[in-house]
């Protein structure tokens, strides 16, 4: 992000590098409020470790588990994600079958920006219910299908995405973006599963600041007046955290 816009708009950011509505640093300190040293984490969809790469040593640490429990599995459908440097043990997800877990051995499972690419959200949620312990946690953070941009993303083709991304996130790699569903990304839909599958949760949306407008002086204006005014249901990601009932 243009640090010119960010300090702009958010001058708390020239200390530390973040705002304080920054969303990874406020989805990421209420896992780790939620992780203990014995836990086993499964990072669900862990991708290539792109959190890694962050500049901003604080929001990386922040993002990293690895060292601060038992275990991190990943589990992901791209081969390439077994290179995820954050991860103790990478297992590839088989489209349609059970994940390669254990039943009832999971503590807490992270889905980060996962949920808008899944082609069937009821199996991610029973396969969840099912690897995890009782009074385990299941932590969802993922775009709102009713934002600006889940709107622009499904008037956008797929096979174009990574030629838009590239305008508006020049630093994000080809291998990063994904096809988009949003088959299950309202905070009505999210808290139906989440109850269907026999867990106590809360959902809501929440809006950090603009990262995709900082393309545009103009376009990130507007999108931080978005931000302050705009209805809770259009705000850009929800938040969800889910507990296995007992």
């Amino acid at each position: 992000m243009s640090v010119t816009l960010l300090g702009r708009f958010y001058p708390e950011s020239t200390f530390g590098g973040f705002s304080d509505i920054d969303g990874t640093v406020a989805f990421y300190a209420r896992v780790n409020a939620l992780i203990s040293p014995k836990a086993r984490v499964i990072d669900f969809g862990c991708g290539r470790g792109g959190h890694s790469e962050d500049v901003i040593t604080f929001r990386r640490n922040l993002t990293c588990l690895q060292g601060k429990v038992s275990t991190v599995i990943g589990l992901d459908v791209d081969p390439v994600a077994s290179g995820n440097p954050r991860m103790d043990d990478f297992r590839l997800l088989r489209s349609g079958a059970p994940w390669p877990v254990e039943s009832e051995s999971i503590d807490l499972i992270v889905s980060d920006c996962v949920t808008e690419h899944l082609p069937d959200p009821v199996q991610f949620f029973a396969e969840a219910c099912r690897v995890l312990v009782a009074g385990g946690f299941l932590c969802i953070r993922t775009p709102n299908r009713w934002s600006y941009v889940a709107i622009a993303s499904r008037l956008i083709p797929n096979k174009r995405h990574t030629a838009v991304l590239k305008h508006a996130q020049p630093n994000r790699r080809d291998e990063d973006v994904f096809p988009t569903l949003y088959r299950c990304n309202t905070v009505r839909a999210i808290r139906k599963q989440m109850q269907r599958h026999g867990f106590q949760s809360v959902v809501y949306g929440y809006e950090a600041e603009p990262s995709y407008l900082n393309f545009s002086n103009l376009a990130y204006g507007l999108g931080v007046l978005h931000q302050r005014l705009a209805p809770a249901c259009m705000r850009p990601s929800i938040f969800a955290f889910g507990k296995k009932s007992d």
